[in-house]
């Protein structure tokens, strides 16, 4: 008999020993093998202590197995939750005609902007006559000269964005269903 091999002192044989007694514990060693195991735990203290510790390493893991709620437990929270309102999306509970309303109201304000903008354009005397012909010689600075107008038309622009953004994708949902 090899002692090395059963005893497990090398590294590699401690694997196979702890491999050997896992088998053993759990009932999965052929006859001859669990005998030569029961053998060596009455002779050898290396695989009796092994044995004693991997006992307890098991009967560990079986109460931590206990601790864990049973499948009903947790079918029942499921159920529960289940049970409870959950919000409705916001599509349902935002009205669409106070978005239009808001929508345009910011188209009403960028086109007031462009109108008071022309009528500046167009305030210096003289000038109205021209502008059919000289349409290219429009000094646009006294629109833009204005940072408050500055601000509200870049505003206006982004909301108009953000509207036509919202527009497109709920068409292209529309478009989805439909397909």
């Amino acid at each position: 008999m090899n002692h090395n091999n059963t005893t497990g002192s090398s590294a590699g044989g401690n694997n196979s020993m702890e491999e050997r007694l896992w088998d053993y514990i759990d009932g999965l060693s052929q006859a001859d093998e669990k005998e030569m195991i029961g053998k060596l735990l009455k002779e050898d203290l290396a695989w009796k202590a092994k044995y004693e510790e991997l006992i307890k390493v098991q009967d560990w893991m079986q109460l931590a197995d206990t601790e864990q709620p049973s499948l009903r437990f947790t079918k029942n929270v499921m159920e529960e939750i289940a049970r409870t309102h959950i919000s409705p999306a916001a599509h349902k509970y935002i009205n669409n005609r106070i978005i239009w309303g808001i929508g345009f109201f910011f188209i009403a304000m960028m086109v007031g902007i462009l109108i008071y903008g022309f009528g500046q354009m167009l305030s210096s005397p003289g000038e109205a006559s021209t502008v059919s012909k000289n349409i290219g010689k429009l000094d646009f600075s006294k629109f833009f000269n204005n940072n408050l107008i500055n601000v509200l038309m870049m505003i206006n622009v982004v909301i108009g964005l953000f509207l036509l953004d919202n527009y497109l994708s709920n068409k292209r949902k529309q478009f989805r269903k439909e397909a």
